[in-house]
């Protein structure tokens, strides 16, 4: 039986999402082998000369992260006095409140839930840019069906049922512009959640009929050839879109201005180098992520660029507007760490 979720409820899952996240925890798992279970450092910590300050950095168990563990083995943040402990989050949502009650200093989540956050009233501060989709080419993410369904347009999604890792996301936020701009009645979209490891299945069973997956899974898909790319609907609607940004509490950055500039300027460096020893940063993914070795040497990343993408940004603003995922457009200014 297919799990539909009309756009009446999935804006009340948001509503009650967001205003759920002050009691929302966080996954535990210390990646860099440090003791998840102690709380996050402030900079007091620190005030001894020449010592590190220990900071808890929120990530998700996603591809993307593989470039926080490369700047730890290579001794980026350090050189940048910081000891940086790396925790699992359940999900870009889940890590909002760990970081505003201060058990993660920073975290590196999807930008759009970081607005619709602040929109709601958490006080969020973007810190750096992160990562970012491609705005031509082949994309890291992008809608898969199957070849005998008809589906081979965004315009042809209306009245089918599409499968996202989570509601009121930069997956259904794109797919339904995707299909307004070739024509189609984007509210007739229909949307289901599901985990990305069980989509392809899934397609395959017919409980769904079609899929946004990121990077490993789209390119399993397509090796398959009972399945078709629709197409990036990242591309379709904002090329070069953010995926990834790093970002903090209000609260952190007022009474921590040093720290929050120290880890600023190890994500530039950091992303710097990530982005020209791309193989270097994807040789981490077999410990993290458990991932055979000659998979992760052939995987397609994001872009990493700690520049943030204001322009971009701004349009996924308003979109959110548009489709009610905000009540007011993001003032990006007012969320940036300046």
């Amino acid at each position: 039986m297919r799990h539909f979720i009309t756009r009446k409820v999935a804006k009340a899952f948001a509503l009650g999402a967001v205003a759920s996240l002050a009691l929302a925890g966080c996954g535990g798992g210390s990646l860099s082998g440090s003791d998840s279970s102690s709380p996050a450092a402030s900079s007091s910590e620190s005030a001894g000369s020449g010592e590190l300050e220990k900071i808890v950095v929120g990530v998700l168990a996603i591809a993307p992260s593989a470039a926080m563990h490369y700047g730890i083995e290579e001794g980026i943040f350090e050189k940048h006095g910081l000891d940086v402990e790396l925790q699992t989050g359940q999900g870009g949502a889940a890590m909002l409140p760990a970081v505003s009650t201060g058990d993660m200093n920073f975290a590196v989540g999807n930008p759009l839930t970081v607005m619709v956050a602040k929109d709601k009233g958490l006080d969020m501060q973007i810190v750096t840019g992160y990562s970012n989709s491609y705005a031509e080419g082949e994309d890291i993410n992008g809608v898969v069906a199957r070849a005998d369904s008809g589906i081979t347009t965004f315009g042809d999604l209306e009245g089918k049922t599409v499968s996202v890792n989570a509601i009121n996301t930069q997956g259904d936020l794109t797919i339904m512009e995707a299909a307004a701009l070739a024509g189609a009645d984007s509210g007739a979209i229909k949307f289901s959640e599901m985990a990305f490891p069980d989509m392809e299945a899934q397609l395959e069973l017919g409980n769904t009929d079609a899929i946004w997956i990121p990077e490993p899974f789209l390119s399993k898909a397509l090796a398959n050839p009972e399945n078709v790319l629709v197409g990036y609907s990242n591309q379709e609607v904002v090329p070069g879109m953010p995926t990834m940004v790093s970002f903090t509490s209000g609260n952190y950055a007022d009474q921590n201005p040093e720290t929050v500039q120290k880890f600023k300027d190890a994500m530039e460096e950091l992303l710097v180098e990530a982005e020209a020893n791309i193989d270097d940063v994807k040789a981490t993914l077999p410990d993290f992520m458990t991932m055979p070795a000659e998979v992760a040497a052939k995987l397609k990343m994001e872009q990493y660029d700690a520049e943030l993408r204001t322009e971009q940004l701004n349009s996924l603003g308003e979109l959110m507007l548009k489709y009610k995922f905000v009540e007011k457009a993001p003032d990006l200014a007012a969320m940036t760490v300046q």
